[in-house]
């Protein structure tokens, strides 16, 4: 195999690792809530935002930087929903796309308006590894392993604890579930606090990769939505596969052609598998 192939393929798999946790969260909330966030990416450009300022600007150390923003992310995530999501739960659908990217804009808007256009970095500047002629960045490694490490916590927080359990049995049944005495509308704002602090953690490890803008969301959101679309709208195992699936569609296209144009592959796979399996790979 051609090493740089194989390259690009490793650097897939790493960001298959992020992208996964991104899905892992809006799945969630999707799942359990049944509304789709499409704010979602730009919950976590608030994060990314939250790490620069404390730890470029106010000298925060870069691990408490990390644990404040995820605290903060999660809380703004109780916001969105107390705000946001409640007063429209029993609309509509389309009320709810609207609300949700209504705060979309408001989410850019205000950040150009606070912090203009400019490009910012945190200034930590990771080594690149290399293995056996194999260029792999350091970034995408942590970032990988503390993706896995937070898929792996929620998967056993889902499975083995009372909480995960009445989350689960909620995604199941709502209706159901209320007649068992358990209060739905804590459940919601748990979720939701979850689904922030999913994003916050994603803020922390995309913010060692990339610049922070106000338009940062565009890059990831379309992406996070397509890769739960793909593997089934609530389904997070699915989710958590159709990550890697995408991911890898980007790397080696990005290698064979550019990275504009692997995009365009991983949409166009996305749009013909829409149309044979419309309810994505995993839905039954």
């Amino acid at each position: 195999m051609d090493i740089y192939l194989f390259e690009a393929i490793i650097n897939g798999v790493l960001l298959g690792g992020v992208l996964a946790l991104l899905a892992l969260g809006l799945n969630l909330i999707f799942g359990v809530i049944d509304v789709v966030w499409i704010c979602y990416a730009d919950i976590v450009m608030c994060g990314m935002y939250a790490v620069y300022f404390l730890y470029a600007q106010f000298g925060v150390p870069l691990p408490l930087a990390f644990v404040v923003a995820i605290a903060a992310i999660s809380g703004l995530g109780v916001l969105v929903h107390l705000l946001i999501i409640a007063p429209v739960l029993d609309s509509a659908p389309v009320n709810q796309l609207l609300a949700t990217g209504g705060l979309l804009f408001f989410l850019q808007s205000f950040a150009t308006l606070l912090f203009g256009t400019d490009f910012r970095n945190i200034g930590v500047r990771l080594p690149v590894i290399e293995i056996a002629s194999i260029y792999v960045s350091f970034a995408r490694l942590i970032a990988f392993a503390v993706a896995l490490i937070g898929a792996v916590a929620l998967y056993l927080f889902l499975k083995r604890t009372y909480v995960g359990i009445a989350i689960r049995a909620i995604a199941q049944d709502r209706e159901i579930v209320g007649l068992m005495g358990i209060d739905q509308r804590r459940i919601y704002l748990l979720v939701s606090a979850i689904g922030g602090a999913l994003a916050g953690l994603a803020a922390c490890l995309l913010a060692l990769q990339y610049d922070v803008h106000p338009f940062i969301g565009n890059t990831f959101g379309p992406v996070i939505f397509m890769i739960c679309v793909l593997g089934g709208l609530g389904n997070m195992i699915g989710g958590y596969v159709a990550s890697f699936v995408v991911s890898q569609i980007i790397a080696i296209g990005g290698y064979y052609a550019s990275t504009e144009l692997s995009y365009v592959f991983a949409f166009t796979f996305f749009i013909g598998l829409i149309l044979i399996r419309p309810r994505g790979l995993f839905a039954p």
